[in-house]
């Protein structure tokens, strides 16, 4: 079961940090919802101003103009 195999690969990463398995669960769920709000935040700023920069700037690289 695939439970199971993620489990296992959870205690051994703990394992190999020297923490307990819930400790590196959470420290692992922490790293990702950081990542997660990080890139959120960027996505909103980028189609927010992304117009604006281009207008001021002008277009990107080779003519490509930025993603909004």
């Amino acid at each position: 079961m695939a439970a199971d195999r993620y489990g296992e690969q959870l205690q051994r990463a703990a394992a190999e940090k020297r923490v307990a398995a819930e400790a590196y669960a959470g420290q692992v769920l922490d790293a990702d919802l950081t990542r997660i709000r990080f890139v959120e935040g960027a996505r909103s700023f980028i189609s927010q101003h992304a117009a604006g920069f281009a207008e001021r700037f002008g277009p990107g690289p080779a003519g490509r103009a930025y993603a909004a």
